[in-house]
Formats: structure tokens, C-alpha cells, sequence
């Protein structure tokens, strides 16, 4: 299998240039709180994209002066969907005065003047550079650190498909757009504040593989992409990524288009200044509202094509006494006392009528009983909007060591919701009736003491076991490299190019009908319907395997017995027996 020459494992976006600036930057973090250090570095990073974005496209203005281009005037840089960068403002004036004692008023000052000339940007920018309590010096020398950061790759990404609209998206600020080197470094260090955070980190950033896991699940090629709960917004940055790796490779002739409305909502404040810089720094246009998605709802009316979410694990003070009557609760009233129900039944109320929706919540969800959880379960699964649910492995999240499942919820379970096989048609299967569980546990490896990941062969497994289950063409995936062959939804095996048909495999997948789900309870746990995995027979005859591991026994137990002696004996040179002192 042909591995992308940079990097084992992209789930990780573990680049040695990425890791090498991070292990750099956090050297000059000193005793500054992490939280409060992420900004500070963040906001740099942003500031020297944006400003590089202007000096390319200041370049070429240059040299179309004489067909009357004019390199001072913003509205050439806008026209592109390019922020301006007043000129005290650019990298350039700033490393320059690095060394200055007054580099902290310069950057905000740099900050507050981009904030003034793009109206998208106000109130995102971190201003407090000059603050007395961030050493000027380290300052200074954090900004010669990312002065560093080349943004042109030796081979630049293929373009994003062009959308209907003629654009691509992330086309605007540098024509690498998203897939950019900062872009990589920008979300490293997200994952690395993260990591280094705890369970606070858990706040802004989902694991880069999960969110990939859920984005190849639900394929959100085209429509609108809803996530009520973003976070830095690495879900839509993940769909746009998704996009470019499938442009030509989804078994449409690449004819997939990045015809894709983001919407999201964040109740974190400084969080939600993250999502923002994290979607301007890729050129991704979105609609990113601040605010509480149960009390102040800022996308009332819509309905989305594909919803992915990681919430909050059982949150319980999401004042859900003052929302007893609110119409979203369909299927019952979820408890004051822990919002995970509160979660589904939003995104259910935001799915459109042939909407598909992936999230994640703890575990607890699958079983739970308490305070009418079983009852809002039992009600979605008679609903048949349950389509799929995937039992995670442990310790993948920065924030908890809560194990943690994927639910995946479909308004029409009649077919898929948009062409795969070309631009006229739908293929696919009628699944009403029936749920799919994944048994996922023992996938993924370790990448340090504490936090496991998904490889990108563990993500194509399940996203084909899924695919295929619902009857759909599997094609080749460009996770792993330019080029792959398609694990097995059963084996995890490479058959070559193309994808088997579905069926159960004891210990990993399963698909039950409602009368079998309803006999355990409603209860949706994967590891119920699974079941073991089978064990390969060795061949040995039972009769012959007994006499040998008899056998084996006898010469252990009679080699257990020299070593109790020789443990008495010792005791006894030392005057004490086993029963005590002699």
C-alpha cells in the first residue's frame, strides 16, 4: 500500500516540520498557561497568512500595472476574495521591529487596523499583545520563529472541483487555499494546545481522525453542512478536504462539486474566534454564529443536508428547565440534568427531509435509562432514524477518558441522500427497518502514553463497512495516499480497486432489524449484537490438544514446586519460615 510521502498517517497531521515548529514555539512558551499562550501564537499565524496572501497577490498586481491594475488599492485584494493588509500592518514591518520593545502595541495595533478594514474579521483577532505579562522577548522571538514558515510547497495540492457558483472553495488567500503548509501547522498546534490543555482542550479541537471518520461516513459532497456545536471548526474544514481527495476519485468521473453552505454556532466566545481565523485562514466561507444552540438558536429555519457535531459529553448545566415546552423535543423531553438528548433532538429538528446526520457522544447515550433517556431512544429507533452506530476505541479524546460512541441518524433511510454513481442517478438500498452496528474497539494504535488514533486504513474499514451495508459503489479512497487498495468492510484486507458486498462478521458488524433491537431493550451498544469474534481453527484435534496442554500443565505445576522450595529454603537461611519467624 502506498503511503503519502510526508506522513505515515495523516490522521495525525503529524509532519516533521509541523512537529519541529511546535516543539520550537512551546520552548519560548515559558510559564504561560497554555490557554492563554494558544492565542498567542494562533493569531501570529494568522496574521503572517493573511499578510502573505497580500504580498503574493501585491506581485502580481505589480506586474499588470500596465493593463491598469493598481497594487495599493484594496478593493483588487477584495475582488479576490483576499483580506487587506494595510501596509503597517504586513509581516514584513512587524519582523522588522521584532526586536523592539514596542512589538506587543505594533501587533495589536496591526490586528485592530485589519479588524477595521474587513468587516468579517471584527471582534476575531486576538488585541492584547501588548498586555505587561507576555515577555516582549519571547515575543520577538516567537515572531522570527513563524517569519520562518514557507508557505510554497515543492507540490501543491490539486485545485478543489469548481463549484456552481464558478469558485472553489478556500480559492481567494493564496491559491493553496486550505491544504496550504500553515494551514497543517495552524491545526497541528490546535491539536497540540489540546493535548497539552486536557480535558479543557476538548472545548475546541475533536481528534483529526475522528473527524475524518465521521466526514467519510456521511460524505458531505454538496448542500448545506450544519454543526451546532463547531469548536474550532475542524468539521467543515475536514468536509472541504474531503471534497478535494474524492474531486476524482468518487466514482462520478470527477464530477463531485464543491457545492457546500457551512453553517455553525459556537457558545465559547474565544473558541468561537478560533473557528472563525481557522475558516478565513482557508479562504472558507461560512456562517459562524456565537451563542448557545439550545437558548439563542441562530439558524432557526434551517435544515441541513448533513449535520456532524461533537458535543459536549453529558453537560448538565444547560438549563433545560427553562426549555420543558420547546417544539425540538419530538421524541420526548430530554433531562435537565444531562443534554445528550437535548443534542439529538436538535440535530434531528435541523435535519432536512433527506438529511443524514454523524456525532458523537459518550456511550451512555446507547443504554441509558435514567430520567426518560430510554424512552427519547426507544422512540428515535421506532422513529427508524437510526442508521448506524459505531462503538469507538478508548482514549482518543484530549478532554475525557469517557468512552465515546458515533451516532449516525437518516430522515430517509429509503435511499442514499445524493448521487454517487454519476450526476443522474442514486444507487443504494432500502434500509428501513434495519440499523447497522460497527464494533470498533480494537482498531486504531497508540501514539504516545495516553491518546490512541484511528489509522487511515481503521477509517476506510468502517466508512466502506458502512457504504457497502447501505448498498452503495465503494470506491478507491486517497486516505492513505495517491493510492489504495480498498480494505475490505469485512477483513480490513486490500481486495484491489472497487468494494465487496456487505455482510456480518461476527465480533466487528452486524445488521438487526428493529424486532431484534427492541428484544435487547432498544438498547443500540454494538458489542451486544456483534457478538465474539470468531477464533481460526488450528486444526488441532480436540482429543490431542487436551493430552498436550495436560501435558504442559503437569511440567508447569511440577516446576512451580522447585520454586516454592527454593523459596523456603531462602527464608530459612534468613531465619523465618512461611508461617513467620523461627
Amino acid at each position: 500500500m502506498k503511503k503519502n510521502s510526508t506522513s505515515a498517517n495523516s490522521t495525525a497531521a503529524t509532519v516533521g516540520y509541523e512537529a519541529q515548529l511546535w516543539q520550537m514555539a512551546d520552548a519560548l512558551r515559558g510559564s504561560m498557561d497554555a490557554a492563554e499562550y494558544k492565542h498567542v501564537v494562533l493569531g501570529l499565524i494568522f496574521l503572517k497568512y493573511i499578510s502573505d496572501a497580500v504580498e503574493e497577490q501585491h506581485a502580481k498586481l505589480e506586474g499588470e500595472k500596465a493593463l491598469g491594475a493598481d497594487p495599493e488599492d484594496p478593493d483588487e485584494y477584495r475582488a479576490q476574495n483576499i483580506f487587506w493588509v494595510p501596509p503597517e500592518a504586513r509581516w514584513a514591518h512587524l519582523k522588522a521591529q521584532a526586536r523592539q520593545p514596542t512589538i506587543g502595541q505594533l501587533v495589536d495595533d496591526a490586528m485592530a487596523g485589519i479588524e477595521r478594514d474587513n468587516p468579517a474579521l471584527r471582534g476575531v483577532l486576538p488585541k492584547d499583545y501588548a498586555r505587561p505579562a507576555l515577555d516582549k522577548q519571547r515575543l520577538g522571538s516567537l515572531i522570527d520563529l513563524i517569519s520562518n514558515i514557507d508557505l510554497r510547497e515543492p507540490s501543491p495540492p490539486a485545485p478543489l472541483p469548481v463549484g456552481e457558483g464558478g469558485r472553489r472553495p478556500g480559492e481567494g488567500q493564496i491559491k493553496r487555499g486550505a491544504f496550504d503548509l500553515l494551514g497543517r501547522v495552524y491545526e497541528y498546534f490546535l491539536s497540540q494546545f489540546a493535548s497539552a490543555e486536557g480535558k479543557k482542550g476538548g472545548e475546541f479541537y475533536t481528534p483529526r481522525c475522528v473527524v475524518k471518520l465521521l466526514v467519510e461516513m456521511i460524505e458531505p459532497y454538496r448542500g448545506r453542512v450544519y454543526d451546532p456545536c463547531c469548536g474550532s471548526s475542524g468539521m467543515f474544514v475536514q468536509s472541504v478536504e474531503f471534497i478535494r481527495h474524492h474531486a476524482n476519485s468518487n466514482g462520478n468521473g470527477g464530477k463531485a462539486k464543491a457545492d457546500i453552505s457551512i453553517y455553525g454556532q459556537e457558545s465559547n466566545y474565544t473558541t468561537w474566534r478560533l473557528a472563525k481565523m481557522n475558516l478565513a485562514l482557508r479562504g472558507i466561507d461560512g456562517q459562524i454564529k456565537h451563542g448557545d444552540s439550545f437558548h439563542n438558536d441562530q439558524h432557526p429555519d434551517l435544515k441541513a443536508d448533513f449535520i456532524l457535531a461533537n458535543p459536549p459529553f453529558n453537560i448538565s448545566d444547560w438549563g433545560g428547565q427553562r426549555l420543558r415546552e420547546d417544539k425540538r423535543w419530538q421524541y420526548g423531553v430530554p433531562p435537565a440534568g444531562n443534554a445528550n438528548f437535548a443534542w439529538v433532538q436538535h440535530i434531528v429538528y435541523h435535519l432536512a427531509p433527506a438529511g443524514v446526520a454523524g456525532f458523537v457522544l459518550a456511550n451512555g447515550s446507547m443504554s441509558s435509562n435514567q430520567s426518560g433517556e430510554g424512552e427519547i431512544r426507544k422512540n428515535l429507533i421506532e422513529a427508524d432514524l437510526v442508521d448506524c452506530m459505531v462503538a469507538l476505541p478508548g482514549q482518543l479524546f484530549y478532554s475525557t477518558q469517557i468512552p465515546a460512541c458515533l451516532w449516525f441518524l437518516a430522515r430517509d433511510k429509503k435511499r442514499p441522500p445524493r448521487p454517487r454513481a454519476g450526476e443522474g442517478g442514486r444507487e443504494g438500498r432500502d434500509r428501513r427497518g434495519e440499523v447497522l452496528f460497527i464494533d470498533a474497539r480494537k482498531l486504531g494504535r497508540m501514539v504516545d502514553r495516553t491518546h490512541r488514533e484511528l489509522t487511515d486504513e481503521d477509517i476506510a474499514r468502517i466508512a466502506n463497512t458502512y457504504h457497502a451495508w447501505r448498498g452503495e459503489k465503494i470506491c478507491p479512497s486517497p486516505l492513505a495516499g495517491e493510492k489504495m487498495n480498498i480494505p475490505s468492510p469485512s477483513t480490513g484486507e486490500g481486495e484491489g480497486e472497487g468494494g465487496g458486498e456487505y455482510k456480518d462478521i461476527p465480533g466487528f458488524c452486524k445488521s438487526a432489524p428493529l424486532e431484534e433491537i427492541s428484544k435487547h431493550g432498544h438498547v443500540l451498544t454494538p458489542g451486544r449484537y456483534v457478538g465474539a469474534e470468531a477464533q481460526a481453527d488450528d486444526g488441532e484435534p480436540f482429543e490431542e490438544k487436551m493430552k498436550r496442554l495436560t501435558a504442559q500443565l503437569k511440567l508447569q505445576m511440577a516446576e512451580g514446586a522447585k520454586l516454592d522450595e527454593a523459596i523456603r529454603t531462602n527464608l530459612a537461611v534468613l531465619g523465618f519460615t512461611l508461617e513467620g519467624k523461627s
